[in-house]
C-alpha cells in the first residue's frame, strides 16, 4: 500500500465495547509507523492519510474521534489549513485535533493552537506522554 494514499487499518483490540478510531494525518512514512504502531498496539483503530487533502476527505467519510496532525504536509493544504477546515464545519469542529510537528519554534505552540488545534506535541514525541494525551481527549 502506497503511503501517499488515504488508507484504514484496523486493530482487532478493542476497548471496552467500542473501539476508538484515531485519524494520523502525517507524511513521513517513519513517524507515520510509529504513530500506527503505537495507537493499533493500544486498541485504536487507525486511519492514515499522507496529505492534507487525503485526510479531509477521511475525516467527512469515517468522523474520526480524534486526529493527530502533522503541521508541515506535502501539496499545498498545510496540517493548519486542514484544522481550519475542519473547525468551519459544523459536523466536524468537535473533532479534537493533537498537533505534531518537528519545527517547534518560540510562538509556534500559539499559532498551532489559534488556528484549532486541541494540542500541541513536538517531535519527537514521548510516546508516553502522546498516548496519556490521546487517553485524556477520548476519555
Amino acid at each position: 500500500m502506497a503511503l501517499s494514499d488515504a488508507s484504514a487499518v484496523e486493530s482487532p483490540v478493542k476497548i471496552g465495547a467500542l473501539t476508538k478510531t484515531i485519524l494520523v494525518v502525517e507524511d513521513n512514512e517513519l513517524n507515520m509507523k510509529l504513530f500506527n504502531d503505537l495507537l493499533s498496539a493500544h486498541g485504536y483503530k487507525v486511519l492514515r492519510a499522507s496529505d492534507g487533502s487525503a485526510g479531509l476527505q477521511l475525516t467527512r467519510e469515517h468522523h474520526p474521534d480524534l486526529i493527530v496532525m502533522d503541521v508541515q504536509l506535502p501539496g499545498g493544504l498545510s496540517g493548519l489549513d486542514v484544522t481550519r477546515s475542519l473547525k468551519e464545519d459544523d459536523d466536524l469542529k468537535t473533532i479534537p485535533v493533537i498537533a505534531v510537528t518537528a519545527f517547534a519554534m518560540k510562538g509556534d505552540d500559539k499559532k498551532i493552537l489559534d488556528a484549532g488545534c486541541d494540542a500541541y506535541m513536538p517531535k519527537p514525541i514521548s510516546a508516553l506522554r502522546f498516548l496519556e494525551s490521546i487517553k485524556g481527549f477520548l476519555n
